[in-house]
């Protein structure tokens, strides 16, 4: 009786502000007698554990399978050999030119027709919909994210198969959590469980999976969540090793510590993966940014770009190409020189920039091994070429490596030194891994703040490091709220012209222009009214251009809410000009802060409702409701087919109905853009869902309808 035991605590429990402790009351149930019979038996936190379990059972299939995926994939590519990198240094070289490309074309139309969380690294969109969206990951994105990422993997794509399998395995997890009717709490805690089941899975590490998720994905520890975890960690590795047995992913010599002197190299070589990883994170980024620009390339053309790319890289080195096991083995066992691990590691990291940034589909987490343990070959040599003592062999700084690049770009030393050591089951080198770590962590932090799966997230506005809260002014452009009508005055204008636009007009700000119509500065109606006393001295004596002030803060129509808040706190201006995107100083508009304060409220408003709220509607079944207070339902129906084509206005649904819209899901859009606020011109078309508000048996009524 889990049930019965274990809610008094959660009743009980001191409210935190951890993203996985916050725990809301479970809502009613409408879905049937079975239903409400799991819910009672799955209530409770061990019976949580049931649940991590069957996550971990479906992680450790989901990897089985992805892996398998890849595999069949990688023989239509390239043929059966044995290995895929013999494969592909067997083909010619036009066939390395065009089947990345021709991979590419197949991912761009899976990302765009399926699932466009897809595309990209995974891990960044599972924490965002940790962070955002309650953990809802819809299901699709399980399906779309196996078949993209093993034709971007197996077509030479230069990627890792972790990313992958973390957002398939959260996307396993949403879903069964969602179909289970759980709280936000609860399913964003199975999103961790299914990250971790697909790390534990892919790499026979289950302690590396667990603290994967803890420190990546749930942004840190708490009882509440790490047991779940643990549990499906454990369960998938179990799941894994049944299938591919108990063998570490990398076979390597025995390497261990020769010199306590060797530490200082050991430091020095967690300094320079520090700064490659920096240098990863910008140059994936640069290309993300380059493919952005190019609006005459589709979107779904923009893989074929980078497939490109790789494949012309891969005619001189084939190494770079898929995930590089085969070769990061071969640099662990030392059989690299300088010369070949640098020529790897350059190309590996513009390779993979140039898959993920141009929308290929596929992990960092591999290449990220894979540069590591060529830097650490490298410093491995060098510092054998250069000391006087005998140290290790460039295998071992190799192995270092690998960690220590993993804990640059991740920010998760923890999991990195870990995983290293699940990976080559030696513990022998943990102290100089320990070390290296650590302090590439450190200085990769203070270059660059964000991880670089946190990088694109700040990018859309998305701050984790501030609890998990969205800074919502950043995804909002000024030109999405900018007003057309603006009040211009030419810097001629007498001070009677000025004195009859401050009657006629309702603005607070003048802008005042020269003859080419470009901004030179602002009149306020304050700066008008302090010369009111002294109107008829002052009359013909004074023009615009004596009254105005400057310089004059304004945006510019590309420009965010975030950074013309920061404007406005230049000057006390209830408006600012807007200039164009093209860098004219001519104004195109006005912006007033009530506007950006009311487009923050909605926002906030908007977050609350299409997080929290479409988290609990999620993808379980037709409709739903909720008690609120009073007799009043929430529902979340179908719209019925007599709704279609016409606006809110026109249903006059309060009036005739007894019922409010209070959100739109449209069925044309896709994650956080399909939820919107009606007005009265909101247009309902087939497929659209809606949250209503009212009375009991008014709500009843238009349930019975949408069913």
């Amino acid at each position: 009786m889990d049930n019965a035991t274990d809610r008094p605590e959660e009743a009980s429990a001191p409210r935190s502000s951890s993203l996985d402790e916050r725990e809301e009351p479970e809502e009613p149930l409408h879905g049937g007698w079975w239903i409400t019979r799991l819910r009672f038996w799955l209530g409770g936190h061990t019976s949580m554990l049931v649940i991590a379990a069957v996550i971990g059972i479906g992680g450790g299939l989901g990897a089985i399978f992805f892996r398998w995926l890849i595999g069949v994939c990688q023989i239509l590519a390239w043929g059966a050999s044995e290995t895929p990198l013999a494969g592909i240094e067997a083909s010619a070289w036009t066939w390395r030119l065009l089947i990345p490309a021709g991979g590419g074309l197949l991912v761009g139309l899976i990302v765009k027709f399926f699932a466009p969380e897809a595309k990209g690294h995974g891990v960044p969109e599972v924490m965002y919909a940790t962070a955002r969206l309650g953990g809802v990951i819809r299901p699709i994105v399980a399906v779309a994210k196996s078949f993209a990422s093993a034709i971007c993997i197996a077509s030479g794509g230069s990627v890792g198969r972790e990313g992958p399998i973390v957002q398939i395995g959260s996307a396993m997890a949403s879903s069964l959590a969602q179909w289970l009717r759980l709280s936000v709490p609860r399913i964003r805690i199975c999103v961790g469980c299914g990250a971790a089941a697909g790390i534990a899975a892919t790499f026979n590490a289950p302690i590396a999976g667990a603290f994967f998720a803890a420190e990546v994905i749930l942004g840190g520890f708490s009882s509440r969540s790490f047991g779940p975890v643990v549990i499906s960690s454990v369960t998938a590795t179990a799941i894994s090793r049944a299938f591919l047995g108990n063998v570490p992913a990398f076979e390597i010599p025995k390497y261990s510590l020769t010199n306590p002197a060797e530490l200082g190299i050991y430091v020095i070589l967690g300094l320079l993966c520090a700064l490659v990883a920096v240098a990863f994170a910008h140059t994936l980024y640069w290309c993300e940014d380059l493919a952005d620009r190019l609006k005459q390339v589709p979107d779904f053309l923009q893989p074929v770009l980078g497939g490109l790319g790789v494949g012309a890289l891969a005619i001189v080195l084939p190494e770079v190409m898929g995930v590089g096991y085969d070769t990061i083995t071969r640099a662990l066992q030392g059989e690299f020189l300088v010369g070949m691990l640098l020529a790897i590691l350059l190309t590996k990291l513009l390779a993979t920039s140039l898959t993920l940034g141009s929308g290929g589909s596929g992990g960092v987490f591999a290449p990220s091994l894979f540069m590591g343990a060529s830097l650490g070959g490298i410093v491995g040599h060098a510092a054998g070429a250069i000391l006087p003592f005998s140290i290790s062999p460039a295998g071992a700084y190799a192995v270092v490596g690998m960690g220590a690049m993993v804990s640059a770009t991740t920010h998760a030393p923890i999991t990195a030194m870990l995983i290293i050591f699940e990976l080559t089951n030696d513990y022998r080198v943990i102290l100089a891994l320990m070390a290296s770590c650590i302090l590439s962590h450190v200085v990769a932090q203070r270059l660059l703040s964000d991880s670089i799966y946190t990088i694109k997230l700040s990018r859309r506005g998305i701050d984790l490091l501030s609890g998990h809260e969205v800074n919502v002014l950043r995804q909002i452009k000024v030109k999405d709220i900018v007003r057309q009508e603006l009040a211009i005055v030419s810097r001629t204008a007498s001070l009677q012209e000025l004195y009859g636009q401050l009657v006629s007009t309702h603005h607070h700000v003048f802008f005042v222009v020269d003859d080419d119509g470009a901004l030179r500065g602002v009149i306020t109606v304050d700066d008008l009214r302090r010369t009111i006393p002294f109107q008829e001295q002052l009359r013909n004596l004074l023009i615009a251009e004596d009254v105005m002030s400057i310089p004059v803060p304004f945006v510019r129509e590309n420009d965010d809410l975030d950074h013309a808040m920061r404007q406005f706190g230049k000057r006390t201006l209830e408006e600012l000009p807007v200039l164009p995107e093209t860098g004219s100083m001519a104004p195109v508009g006005t912006l007033r802060r009530q506007d950006v304060i009311n487009a923050y409220n909605k926002e906030i408003l908007k977050v609350d409702l299409g997080g929290s709220l479409s988290s609990r509607i999620g993808a379980v079944g037709k409709l739903r409701t909720w008690e609120t207070v009073g007799g009043y339902l929430l529902a979340h129906i179908e719209v019925p087919q007599e709704f279609w084509g016409k606006t809110l206005e026109s249903l006059r649904l309060p009036k005739r109905r007894g019922v409010q819209i209070i959100l739109v899901e449209c069925a044309e859009a896709t994650g956080d853009d399909c939820y919107v606020f009606p007005s009265r011109e909101t247009l309902f078309r087939p497929g659209d869902k809606a949250i209503v508000f009212g009375q009991r048996k008014n709500v009843d009524d238009l349930v019975r309808q949408a069913e």
